[in-house]
């Protein structure tokens, strides 16, 4: 088994780790970095579970290996504390066990960053790259929704 030294940036701290050249970012991140928000689902890409930003674009990190993401910028769910989607998630309700979570955190981060006016068309198709068992998407929808309305102004 070979190894090799990876240094990576994850939310905005250069973290130097021994990987297999075929260990995946979500793995690297949840057992060396002990950054465990992202979450195993699929880990085929399909659920959501893992999404974590890379260069402010959201990746399931079970689909990307740790040596790609060298010299990107990675911001997982522990690097949004405290952000207005973090807080809209919980005033509207917007998660019920929780596991999916982080991934629609990520991803609905980046919806509000990348798109301030979106519709809702917009917020429907970013939303569709995220899989929830125990919910509709109504309360993240509403969530997003919110934080683009204080965005323009109209609390």
């Amino acid at each position: 088994m070979i190894k090799c030294e990876i240094l990576l940036t994850v939310n905005e701290e250069s973290r130097s780790i021994v990987a297999r050249q075929a260990d995946t970012l979500l793995f690297v991140l949840r057992n060396q970095l002990g950054l465990t928000g992202a979450k195993p689902g699929c880990l085929n890409g399909d659920c959501g579970a893992c999404t974590v930003l890379v260069d402010e674009t959201p990746i399931k990190s079970c689909m990307m290996l740790a040596v790609e993401a060298t010299e990107k910028s990675i911001t997982t769910i522990e690097g949004l504390r405290n952000t207005p989607i973090q807080r809209a998630f919980v005033e509207q309700f917007a998660f019920q066990c929780g596991y999916c979570t982080p991934g629609f955190l990520i991803n609905a981060y980046a919806l509000t960053k990348q798109h301030p006016d979106a519709d809702d068309e917009t917020i429907q198709k970013w939303l569709e790259s995220n899989i929830c068992r125990c919910t509709n998407y109504q309360e993240i929808e509403q969530a997003v929704k919110s934080v683009l309305a204080k965005k323009r102004g109209n609390d």
